[in-house]
């Protein structure tokens, strides 16, 4: 019995004894043998004890209720929100790159700076692609369309060149009242939508992109979630199950878990510099159908954490499977700016689609999704990003509208930003030449940095890296000795993650664990970005492999 909406659990402990009745609490309820178990505190707040015999329904009890032999026991408020209390799917929920070692790497910043001693004067975080926070210079055609939208008195400062001046002119003559302080149409402002299907049409040669298949959004990831609650839906072996890579992006099982979907785990070929393999997805496939309904298969490319570049005849490969399996395509292309190694080309995934024929581009599913925080940009803090659907049925589009439109709109800067990306300086701008001087200069280092990783690496024994052929990330796999595994055994952790906690602290690199983004059983890898300065990177690596051969000595 609960007297009213308002009421609180409390809590208390007793003998199983009669307390004194005395003013102030209402005994509410009692159970069939006569034990009070509950009681109410006028007018809404609800109590709780177990067990206390010989009182009458109706009589007065104070907060501290004293039992016969004169002790007194408190009446304990209880939370209405506690860890058992809440959603169990958010209990679930892991995200690794903000995990347990960058909580112990902001640990060690703050202890560096009360003046505490250590082997190391900084934390190096690697364990994120944050291109700005590793030193990185904004692009100055993006940041400058930016300040003009953000503060369009500028607009009558001649220190900014008139393309960016056309570009911010045109966002904000899109914008209600001319301001990126109003709201934007929920699936964000039109102009730059249009601008977004301009550059998928040219970056894919030519093939059409509908301005209204177009739904910006906060990052790719908020995107990607929203495209995962459409397909969130059964029970028991009905309930939905989406397909990703391990290695994979913690965002992707962290999302399914709070949508209490199924993760079905395909396996990239490490052997084979972390290619996709058909016969791999297949088995996945199969096995998954036992105790799930497959609906939607997720590709990475670049790849994250792997950094691995799809061949185009790999891309073919993926759509024909799931044209024949009925899977909705899910492409997460936020790397596609960053290719590295000869002879690796980005192909999108809607191209190679409507290449293959009407058989293919008539009937599969496909969402893509780009961002503002990686590429040669690296405007992570913006929170800009799109996404494109091909094939959507019309009434799970108006669905999807509905959805989008619950948040209003994606934040208006990070539109903005988006905006400035799609729409870059072109031939005979006046802002065109330092563009492209300081969007190759970033591009160029990040290739530089890629080789002079994977190169470090593989010249440690014990260490094995693959090209780094794209995106931002090294993945190398350790073998480590098996006192150390048998020791994270006894500590209750991954044998990674005590890797991972013992370079941290001993050396001040903050990477992530390869258990954070899935791995085969008995192998054991880490994440570490490849976007410090060069020289830090240097000695980052030789750190490292200081570390590697005192910590494989220690346990031998």
């Amino acid at each position: 019995m609960i007297c009213g909406l308002a009421a609180r659990n409390f809590t208390v402990v007793l003998p199983s004894a009669s307390p004194s009745t005395v003013a102030s609490v209402r005994v509410g309820s009692l159970s069939g043998n006569g034990h009070l178990h509950r009681l109410f505190l006028s007018p809404h707040r609800l109590f709780s004890v177990s067990a206390v015999a010989g009182v009458q329904e109706g009589a007065l009890l104070t907060k501290k209720i004293m039992a016969e032999n004169g002790a007194l026991h408190e009446i304990v408020p209880q939370k209405i929100l506690t860890v058992d209390t809440m959603n169990p799917n958010v209990r679930k929920v892991e995200y690794a790159v903000r995990g347990p070692i960058v909580l112990r790497a902001v640990e060690i910043e703050n202890e560096l700076k009360q003046g505490k001693i250590k082997p190391f004067t900084e934390v190096i975080k690697a364990n994120i692609g944050d291109a700005h926070a590793m030193g990185q210079k904004p692009i100055t055609f993006l940041r400058q369309v930016s300040a003009l939208c953000t503060y369009p008195e500028l607009l009558n400062d001649n220190k900014f060149p008139e393309d960016a001046k056309e570009r911010a002119g045109r966002i904000l003559h899109g914008c209600a009242g001319g301001s990126i302080g109003a709201y934007s149409m929920s699936q964000g402002i039109e102009c730059i939508r249009q601008d977004v299907a301009m550059y998928i049409e040219k970056r894919d040669g030519g093939i059409p992109s509908n301005p209204n298949d177009i739904y910006l959004s906060t990052g790719a990831s908020d995107a990607i979630v929203t495209i995962l609650k459409l397909l969130a839906t059964g029970e028991g072996r009905t309930r939905a199950g989406v397909m990703i890579p391990i290695p994979q992006y913690p965002l992707y099982s962290a999302a399914i878990a709070e949508l209490d979907m199924v993760q079905i785990n395909y396996y990239l070929d490490e052997d084979n510099c972390w290619a996709l393999d058909i016969e791999e997805l297949r088995h996945a496939l199969t096995e998954a159908r036992k105790h799930c309904h497959p609906r939607a298969l997720c590709i990475i490319n670049p790849g994250n954490p792997t950094g691995q570049v799809q061949s185009r005849k790999c891309i073919e490969d993926v759509i024909q499977f799931a044209a024949e399996e009925g899977l909705f395509l899910m492409a997460d292309e936020v790397y596609q700016d960053n290719i590295y190694a000869q002879g690796c080309y980005f192909h999108s995934f809607k191209k190679v689609l409507f290449e293959m024929g009407p058989e293919y581009y008539n009937t599969v599913e496909l969402a893509s999704f780009h961002s503002t925080s990686k590429g040669y940009m690296g405007e992570c803090g913006f929170r800009g990003g799109y996404m494109e659907v091909v094939n959507m049925d019309p009434a799970v589009k108006a669905q999807l509208n509905k959805l989008v439109s619950v948040r209003l709109c994606p934040p208006i800067p990070g539109q903005v930003m988006m905006g400035a990306v799609i729409n870059p300086p072109q031939t005979g701008d006046p802002s065109y030449e330092q563009f492209m001087l300081e969007k190759r200069a970033v591009l160029n280092n990040l290739a530089e940095k890629a080789k002079l990783v994977e190169e470090g690496f593989n010249s440690i024994p014990g260490v094995q890296c693959n090209p780094v052929q794209g995106a931002m990330y090294s993945f190398p796999s350790i073998k480590l000795p098996p006192k150390a595994i048998q020791e994270a055994k006894v500590r209750g952790i991954a044998p990674d993650m005590l890797y991972c906690l013992r370079l941290l602290n001993e050396t001040g690199i903050c990477v992530v664990p390869g258990s954070g983004f899935g791995q085969r059983e008995g192998t054991y890898h880490f994440r570490m970005t490849i976007l410090p300065p060069k020289e830090k990177l240097k000695t980052l690596m030789k750190s490292f492999k200081e570390f590697h051969k005192k910590f494989t000595a220690e346990y031998s």
